[in-house]
């Protein structure tokens, strides 16, 4: 029979997942709080839901993306939960704080549900490519009908651990994402102030030990990664606003857990510096543009 998949949130992120999930035909019914999403997500195959109750009433797997802990714990414990069959799986892939995501897990649970936290890595490229890796934290025995209701989207999903483990997978992820940006940008802005040209250098540190993702697959100077966002004036992507949110919830959590981040401090209070000065909507990358002293070249 045909999967009836809900989907709740439908941004930069969750229009594509969606439209994937839509692709592998499967009924799709989708809602956000904007129009303007929503009618993206039809044209792309999925059928419109009026509400978040109407989206979930007949589905066998409902899967939400949206932006913070609250909203999460919210739409769960107001809309979903009680709405949608029991029988459904319930699938949060948003990124928030693990303390909230284990409290929606335990409301699922006591209502008879299965639910996981399964937050992802890859960025707006990947969301729309269907290749996001999805980073699970559930009971064991469900994460294969997990993986399965995930398939569309994802070029690799790993369970993590019990319920939380897959936010605590994500959010350390984001932190080694950030410093390392945040280290590629440096480097570049260093190279330049040198004289070697940012593209040599390219091709030089792919293939040599300061390779990373944020060199090979997102390097911040346009033209040596066709797809990366520096070569759209760092429209789209991950924005700044987004990583500064991560970052944020690793350092709530090493402060609850006794760790000891001193890089990831730091790369948290430059991307605070860069989102005050107006640049939240601009990729990650763009601090690139902070570090070289032009954030006059750069769009607000």
């Amino acid at each position: 029979m045909t999967q009836t998949v809900a989907f709740i949130g439908l941004g930069n992120m969750g229009g594509g997942m969606a439209a994937n999930q839509a692709k592998t035909g499967r009924v799709v019914k989708a809602f956000d709080l904007s129009k303007e999403a929503v009618d993206r997500a039809v044209t792309a195959g999925c059928q419109a839901a009026s509400s978040v109750a109407d989206a979930v009433k007949d589905a066998d797997v409902v899967i939400t993306m949206l932006p913070a802990g609250p909203h999460v714990l919210k739409v769960y414990s107001e809309q979903i939960i009680g709405a949608a069959p029991t029988g459904a799986l319930l699938l949060d892939c948003s990124t928030i704080d693990v303390e909230t995501c284990r409290k929606v897990a335990g409301l699922a649970r006591e209502a008879g549900y299965v639910f996981a936290d399964a937050p992802v890595s890859g960025g707006t490229m990947a969301a729309d490519a269907g290749t996001l890796a999805f980073m699970v934290g559930c009971d064991e025995p469900e994460f294969a009908r997990i993986e399965a209701a995930l398939e569309p989207m994802s070029r690799a999903t790993f369970r993590a651990g019990d319920h939380g483990a897959g936010q605590a997978a994500k959010i350390c992820n984001n932190m080694i994402l950030g410093i390392t940006m945040l280290g590629t940008c440096e480097a570049i802005a260093l190279a330049e102030k040198l004289g070697l040209d940012p593209v040599k250098m390219f091709d030089i540190v792919s293939k040599a030990s300061g390779q990373s993702w944020s060199v090979t697959t997102y390097y911040p100077w346009p033209g040596p990664v066709p797809t990366a966002p520096s070569n759209r004036n760092y429209d789209g992507g991950f924005a700044t606003a987004m990583m500064l949110k991560d970052l944020k919830l690793a350092q709530q959590a090493a402060a609850a857990a006794g760790a000891s981040t001193p890089l990831g401090a730091q790369t948290e209070a430059l991307y605070q510096m860069f989102d005050r000065l107006g640049f939240g909507g601009r990729d990650f990358s763009a601090i690139l543009q902070l570090l070289r002293g032009k954030l006059d070249e750069l769009p607000r």
